[in-house]
């Protein structure tokens, strides 16, 4: 199995944490969501613990909500000690309505609203990630209408490319994201910036992309944003106290992808930041890192019931499933691999090479291609591993099709999160 939390029972069918994936698509239907609650306070386990011991005090992980969000992962991270980042006034509605205090948000966007900055200053969001100036002289006014100084983060782009998909590379200089140190805007967004009233900027924020497996991209991004800061503190006077060094870390899809040692990670990070602030006699600054993908994607798995199975002879065998690109675009959008496993017959072998599309009217609709798996038979249920991320955010009802539900798994029990959408629920909106 590709995680130690999946097994095979006694009955041949997978197991998720403990729970039998056939019943659970019994009691709650598919598609479903299947969320794995100790493995995912592991991992939030897993950031605090090593931001503690390795980086600065103050240090903390931030959970990036647009990896999934819903009411009730806020009490988890929440209870494990993680902030949390936020990216719309929907996202911050979510948190504040599952009890998340509105001083452990930060508020990120290269294009928050008017009217989502107002929200957020009244809320009483702790620090806003600031993109550009103009969002920069909204704030300040924002912050000035309800007499306040509101504590922000301002968002560089470093320049670099982690060698991720380009469709996932922030960092680089032609970005609709942060602001860019090479063309000399950072620094005069710094400027700008310390000197706007009602705002109060405690640091650089910086994201150079996701999937990435090892901590050299990382370094690379604390070099840049070292050598940026020492420049302001020479031409600006501005000592920057914190450096978020946004999320990235990978997770494995497939049995070909590493083993990623998150703890190790950050060691080697902190170890060549603080060995950069002493050679550059700079203060060494609080770190926060913005992990979502790695928190929750391997947490995950989404249950399907098999439909029409059928081979186009020369070519290939289709299965289809009763779900697709409207409960998991990535595939549409990234060509993203995944694991796909017979639930039903997870004891048998896994020879049986198919394509697994969805139930969309689009050619499109696919979730893997050239899997092999347990020949399935008509509603055997079928698993996709590593779904906790970006799959249940990214839902839609393209072709009205109702989003599914979500359960929560922990020791032994499953307890439902989110219900499945109903066409009432569709109808509900239109007049």
């Amino acid at each position: 199995m590709l995680y130690d939390n999946l097994s095979v029972n006694e009955a041949g069918h997978l197991s998720i944490a403990g729970v039998d994936a056939c019943e659970l698509a019994a009691t709650y239907g598919t598609p479903l969501y299947v969320l794995d609650e100790n493995r995912l306070r592991a991992r939030c386990r897993t950031y605090v613990q090593a931001m503690l011991t390795h980086f600065a005090p103050g240090s903390v992980p931030l959970f990036a909500s647009k990896a999934l969000c819903f009411k009730g992962i806020y009490p988890i991270v929440q209870d494990e000690g993680m902030g949390a980042d936020v990216v719309s006034a929907g996202e911050v509605a979510t948190a504040l309505a599952a009890g998340f205090p509105a001083e452990r948000l930060y508020f990120h966007g290269s294009n928050k609203t008017d009217a989502e900055i107002a929200y957020g200053v009244k809320q009483g969001v702790g620090c806003f990630v600031v993109d550009n100036v103009d969002e920069l002289q909204t704030l300040s006014r924002a912050a000035q209408d309800h007499d306040i100084v509101q504590k922000v983060l301002l968002r560089i782009t470093v320049g670099l490319d982690p060698h991720t998909l380009a469709a996932i590379n922030t960092g680089k200089v032609d970005s609709q994201f942060g602001v860019p140190i090479e063309t000399g805007q950072a620094l005069r967004f710094v400027e700008q910036a310390v000197k706007t009233p009602n705002v109060e900027v405690l640091g650089y924020h910086s994201h150079i992309g996701s999937q990435i497996f090892e901590p050299t991209s990382f370094c690379d991004q604390v070099d840049r944003l070292l050598a940026f800061a020492c420049e302001v503190r020479q031409k600006v006077g501005y000592v920057a106290g914190t450096f978020n060094l946004g999320g990235g870390f990978a997770v494995r899809y497939v049995e070909s992808d590493p083993q990623v040692d998150i703890a190790a990670n950050i060691k080697a990070i902190a170890e060549h930041l603080n060995a950069g602030c002493e050679e550059a006699d700079y203060p060494v600054p609080r770190i926060l890192m913005e992990p979502g993908r790695s928190i929750v994607a391997d947490s995950g798995v989404t249950l399907y019931s098999a439909g029409r199975i059928k081979t186009v002879e020369g070519y290939r065998s289709y299965v289809m499933v009763d779900g697709g690109m409207t409960d998991n675009p990535r595939y549409a959008l990234y060509k993203s691999a995944y694991t796909v496993l017979n639930a039903t017959r997870a004891a048998e072998d896994a020879n049986f090479e198919c394509t697994i599309a969805g139930h969309c009217c689009e050619s499109g609709d696919r979730i893997a291609e050239g899997v092999c798996i347990a020949r399935p038979n008509h509603d055997d249920v079928i698993a996709v591993l590593t779904t906790g991320a970006y799959n249940f955010a990214m839902s839609s009802n393209y072709n009205r099709l109702m989003r599914p539900a979500l359960v929560i798994v922990a020791n032994g029990e499953a307890r439902l999160a989110v219900r499945r959408q109903t066409v009432e629920d569709l109808l509900a909106l239109e007049a």
